[in-house]
């Protein structure tokens, strides 16, 4: 049993990069680390920046996200569809 095997390995570069993005890195850290209960606040703290943004600008506020939106849905499918 060597010292060198218990050193864990060293994430890549992009995903260090997005850890360091303050609201979301941290979140998709705790996440990737500490346990999926943080995917719930996550949720809701995007539910919550869309309920504010809503509040804020009105009718486009709603639909300005939704249909930036579009795309993930769309490549979703495909993905469900892939098989």
């Amino acid at each position: 049993m060597t010292l060198a095997s218990a050193i864990p390995a060293r994430p890549p570069l992009w995903l260090r990069l997005f850890y360091m993005v303050p609201v979301f890195g941290w979140i998709a850290r705790d996440t990737a680390e500490k346990g999926e209960e943080n995917l719930y606040y996550g949720i809701a703290l995007v539910l919550s920046l869309w309920g504010i943004s809503i509040l804020t600008f009105g009718i486009p506020g709603l639909f300005i996200p939704a249909l930036a939106m579009v795309p993930l849905i769309f490549a979703l499918l495909i993905v469900i569809a892939w098989g």
